[in-house]
């Protein structure tokens, strides 16, 4: 019995050290918790400046470009680009925290493939939506296109890091494709994808591998 419960525990052991090889393990859910929050902030941000025309389904966002003096679309950028600088770093420290906790490696080659399959993606969605934007003056697709495209970085890089990270692209992806049936309140989507979500499954994350 003592020879069979040694043989699991070294099979237990291999695992592991198979699952540190070919997957990032180092992701954090407060990373996830922290993104959501700054999100929802970012939201916030822009209904306070654009007001209740922010969940308008009446009009056009396009439409609304110049009102009252108020440039929405070049608010819309810089707020989005905020919230992803503040996210990103969020997201690194306490990737890195729980890294330094677990004794395990940030810069591995498991984490160099998971970065380039995120970046690829991710910037092809970027600028995807900046044509939107300033070529055709979409910007009602902006919110349901961010957020499939982010979903699908998510789907590309699950397979290098946690399961949950796929089951939380697929929902990012599903609320994108609804979002499409309803221009105008894109902030709303944006506001649930961006920051519900991942506080959500943030949460779940911290609950099943750190607690």
């Amino acid at each position: 019995m003592k020879e069979q419960n040694e043989q699991l525990e070294h099979l237990a052991e291999i695992r592991t050290m198979m699952e540190r090889s070919s997957r990032f393990l180092s992701l954090s859910g407060l990373s996830g918790i922290s993104a959501g929050i700054i999100a929802l902030a970012g939201a916030f941000a822009a209904y306070q400046y654009m007001g209740w025309e922010a969940f308008s389904s009446h009009e056009v966002y396009e439409t609304n470009a110049m009102r009252g003096g108020r440039d929405y679309t070049s608010f819309l950028i810089a707020d989005a680009l905020v919230v992803i600088v503040l996210a990103l770093l969020s997201g690194f420290y306490f990737t890195w925290r729980k890294a330094k906790k677990k004794g395990y490696q940030i810069w591995t080659p498991t984490a160099r493939r998971l970065a380039i399959n995120l970046l690829i993606p991710l910037a092809t969605g970027g600028i995807f939506c900046l044509i939107l934007i300033f070529k055709y003056h979409l910007v009602g697709l902006v919110a349901p296109a961010t957020l499939i495209f982010y979903g699908l970085t998510l789907l590309n890089a699950s397979k290098y890091t946690l399961d949950e990270i796929r089951y939380l692209g697929i929902s990012e992806i599903i609320l994108g494709l609804i979002a499409t049936f309803y221009i105008g309140y894109g902030l709303l989507f944006w506001a649930i994808g961006f920051g519900v979500l991942h506080i959500v499954y943030g949460a779940l994350m911290f609950n099943k591998y750190e607690r």
